[in-house]
């Protein structure tokens, strides 16, 4: 795993009430029994920890979240996006 995966499981790890290590990119966020407000929460410190925003709702972005692959994913498009906004905002 890269430095944005491995930050996200680090992240995912600190808010499941059961952390676990066998965390894959394949691994359904389902199967880690996290809670909505604790979703919320990682969706905070995801945000924090990358300069980041991410359009959140839950009944629109549900494919975007369902593995943590699919946050690596979503993750690293925001990061990429944001840098490019910002390379074009300085041209």
């Amino acid at each position: 795993m890269d430095e944005v995966a491995t930050k996200i499981v680090e992240i995912l790890k600190k808010h499941m009430k059961e952390p676990r290590d066998d965390i894959a990119l394949s691994t359904e966020l389902q199967d880690l029994s996290i809670e909505s407000l604790d979703l919320a929460m990682i969706v905070f410190d995801i945000e924090d920890s990358f300069g980041i925003e991410i359009p959140y709702n839950a009944n629109e972005e549900v494919e975007d979240f369902k593995t943590v692959g699919s946050v690596v994913e979503k993750v690293r498009e925001l990061i990429e996006s944001k840098g490019g906004s910002a390379a074009a905002a300085g041209a």
